[in-house]
């Protein structure tokens, strides 16, 4: 049963990632991020397992905990891939590396940014250079993240955004608030202003693992948007660019946000376009795996209401407690169906890359 994949925390989902891998023979390595500790004070690791030659001219690349609450998801997926026995179907001359936990810090503290109120995928810009502006955020910003969260105050936010979406349409709301903003340090999908720990291990593990690859497939695991337990394969490659012909070659029903047909706002600053700038001699395919947990609206409230607490309130009182409940269960579908459909699919993202990097 591909629940037994699954764990309940970092701490399990880490021991059981290491254990499969070096059951299933990969060489293991590890990112200590000094900068930060876990709840119970604990590392918060970033481990890496390569299965496959040194040398070898094609690379299956998966990550997991990008947005650290999401990687109960995505290490799931992992570590079964290593336990039922992809791990024997790699094509000649094919390497397969699990980058596991990422942003160790979000997924230790079921938080979707890292240690310093950091999404990740919104930090790989050029931070030298004028950064985008997001309006819609500036506009909206006190109703998005309110400093008081007593319910009259949560009421008063949410008719803000209403009318705003009202106003300026869903999409345009929803751009508001997701796209990524770069002026409120203390606000969500906060870019950030300088590279974080974990853009700067994942660039250098891509730098050591996969930067004198011929061809390089990435599958960045990702919950929060769409159905319940369904995998929307989204794409960030731009529209026109062979990269993109080869996602919807090999994965078939793929959207895009260049194109507005996913249910994610075109986004700058995502790991994915991060790497592919940082190999220009690769040809490096890339697919973010999006699973659907709950609704749009109860996720974006969860993340919300945790920003509100890590900033504002208590961990340890009953509210905090609550507030950690929500996040967990809008990236987390812990339920048999919903990882029984998050590892099927998972898998089979992973062989039809591998397909496509031996053809």
């Amino acid at each position: 049963m591909s629940k037994r994949f699954f764990s309940g925390d970092y701490r399990e989902a880490r021991s059981k990632f290491r254990e499969a891998a070096a059951s299933a023979g990969a060489r293991l390595e590890s990112y200590d991020n000094a900068e930060t500790k876990g709840p119970a004070s604990e590392a918060l690791i970033t481990d890496v397992a390569r299965l496959g030659p040194d040398a070898a001219a094609q690379v299956l690349v998966t990550v997991s905990g990008t947005h650290g609450a999401e990687g109960f998801c995505g290490s799931g997926v992992q570590t079964g891939s290593f336990l039922s026995g992809i791990a024997r179907e790699l094509p000649h001359d094919t390497t397969l590396l699990a980058i596991h936990a990422i942003n160790p810090y979000g997924f230790a503290w079921t938080r979707r940014v890292t240690e310093d109120n950091v999404d990740l995928n919104r930090n790989f810009v050029d931070h030298t250079r004028p950064l985008p502006a997001n309006e819609g955020y500036i506009e909206l910003a006190d109703a998005i993240c309110p400093v008081d969260w007593s319910e009259p105050a949560q009421q008063r936010a949410r008719a803000r955004l209403a009318e705003f979406g009202r106003s300026h349409g869903a999409a345009a709301l929803q751009k508001a608030i997701t796209a990524g903003q770069y002026s409120h340090p203390h606000g969500i999908f906060y870019g950030g202003a300088a590279p974080t720990w974990s853009r700067r291990t994942a660039l250098a593990i891509a730098e050591k693992h996969f930067s004198r690859a011929r061809r390089v497939a990435v599958i960045d695991y990702h919950t929060g948007l769409g159905p319940y337990g369904h995998g929307e394969k989204i794409v960030i490659h731009r529209h026109g660019s062979a990269a993109l012909v080869r996602a919807r070659d090999w994965y078939g029903d793929i959207t895009s946000t260049s194109l507005g047909t996913s249910n994610s706002s075109d986004v700058v600053g995502d790991l994915l376009t991060g790497l592919e700038q940082a190999l220009p001699g690769v040809e490096l395919t890339g697919m973010a795996l999006e699973y659907g947990v709950l609704s749009m609206q109860e996720t974006i409230d969860a993340v919300r209401a945790d920003n509100w607490l890590h900033h504002h309130g208590q961990l340890e009182s009953e509210q905090g407690r609550a507030i950690k409940a929500q996040i967990r269960a809008a990236f987390y579908g812990d339920a048999d169906d919903w990882k029984g459909m998050v590892f099927d699919q998972g898998i089979a993202a992973q062989r039809s890359a591998l397909r496509g990097l031996a053809g």
